[in-house]
């Protein structure tokens, strides 16, 4: 009977266009690919062709350069951090249509949410691939396959795992295609129902002219040049200066004796110096101005951070750049709130679309109301002020505070039974 119902809603499924393939389509045991690294000796010309290349189709050494942007900078890495873990951050749950739409069935809305539900709960991998996920926020595209067996009877989505960057490949449209076993150079379109495409910030269409690394890449390369001849300048000149003055009537022998004993100083800091030679270390930098290179650096560093968390001030107060209170994390978030409210956003819509939708659907058939992904935003609560509007809302107001709600709220546990308690003042 349950083979029966299967092949029931295959059939239906087929009909639909909208039956998930079983299994997985980007194999675990993928063809081994070498790694790039055009991040290494990368200049602007470079970075240029780079670009031009991944907005005509070839994405893959973008996204290579993407990954080895946020190895190679500690900063970028932090603010990329920062503004992913305050979305990964919160937890989620899943709302049933009814609660957010008006003029939807509620009986059918809470079967379908409580069926994604129960679905959801099952998948361990689901958080990781919602971090996975949270990559696009950088390079403005993250797969995920969602993989569904047979199960009980029907098919059913058993796991979401994350698709590699190195597997996705466009085509002259700017179509995302995935590169399999079977199509390992152009790649295959699409399935219904099988991948979860993020891609939050698509310019004219095309997901690779978006994202936050590539309008901070520029950013970065100059950066990394400042450092560099930031470091060639310190070994240059960091040390103090060797000067050995001899005799007109020295010999060519003498000084060319005299310049080997000098440079030995800079390896051995050791020489023997007879009493006819005067020999002087000046130091570098002496009555000059401090070499750009750190500026230059700092100011990169607050244009990432203006373009990741929405402004610098919080990066320079946990730096120590700027100690006064105006610029601690308490006044100004980490993330702009309205940052974050979008990031939010995107990723519901995305998961609702590709994971949500062919799970109702596919169960209940394309009618159902599809229910809703949802972060869970807690605003931090001053449990002093709460615990003076509790006071204030039952004993002056009389209103019916549920005893749970007030546990949760203050972060008191509930008390099991027999078990002894505080006991307040009489």
């Amino acid at each position: 009977m349950g083979w029966a119902r299967w092949m029931v809603q295959a059939v239906r499924g087929r009909v639909e266009g909208s039956r998930p393939r079983p299994g997985r389509v980007v194999e675990a045991a993928a063809p081994r690919r070498w790694r790039e690294y055009p991040a290494d000796g990368l200049t602007p010309g470079e970075l240029s062709r780079i670009l031009r290349a991944a907005d005509e189709g070839s994405a893959e050494q973008a996204l290579a350069l993407f990954e080895q942007m946020e190895e190679k900078d500690a900063h970028l890495h932090a603010v990329a951090q920062i503004r992913r873990l305050a979305l990964t951050g919160l937890s989620w749950r899943i709302l049933s249509a009814a609660e957010v739409r008006e003029g939807v069935d509620p009986a059918a809305a809470e079967e379908a949410a409580a069926y994604c539900r129960e679905v959801l709960s099952d998948i361990e991998g689901l958080d990781a691939a919602l971090q996975h996920l949270s990559l696009a926020i950088g390079r403005n595209i993250a797969v995920a396959e969602n993989v569904w067996e047979p199960t009980g009877g029907e098919l059913r989505l058993v796991d979401v795992v994350p698709v590699p960057f190195d597997r996705l490949a466009f085509d002259g449209r700017g179509r995302l295609r995935i590169l399999t076993r079977r199509e390992p150079v152009t790649g295959e379109t699409l399935p219904a129902g099988k991948l979860v495409v993020h891609c939050p910030h698509a310019v004219s269409g095309h997901p690779m002219r978006g994202g936050l690394l590539r309008a901070t890449a520029m950013a970065y390369l100059g950066k990394h040049y400042a450092l560099k001849d930031w470091m060639v300048y310190t070994e240059v000149f960091g040390m103090p200066v060797r000067v050995a003055r001899y005799e007109p009537s020295a010999t060519p022998e003498e000084k060319r004796e005299l310049l080997r004993m000098v440079e030995s100083l800079g390896g051995d800091a050791a020489a023997i110096v007879s009493k006819a030679v005067e020999l002087e270390f000046i130091e570098a930098g002496q009555g000059k101005a401090p070499p750009p290179y750190e500026h230059l650096c700092n100011f990169f560093n607050r244009e990432l951070s203006k373009a990741w968390l929405g402004g610098t001030l919080t990066v320079e107060a946990l730096s120590g750049e700027a100690g006064n209170f105006a610029t601690t994390p308490q006044v100004h978030n980490e993330v702009r709130l309205d940052i974050r409210q979008d990031d939010i956003a995107r990723e519901a819509r995305t998961v609702r679309r590709d994971v949500l939708a062919p799970l109702a659907r596919y169960r209940f058939g394309p009618g159902v109301p599809v229910p809703f992904f949802r972060r869970v935003l807690e605003p931090p609560r001053d449990l002093r002020a709460l615990a003076a509007v509790l006071d204030t809302a039952v004993n002056e107001l009389r209103m019916r505070v549920p005893l749970a709600w007030a546990h949760q709220a203050l972060g008191v546990p509930e008390a099991a039974r027999g078990e002894a308690v505080l006991t307040g003042r009489t």
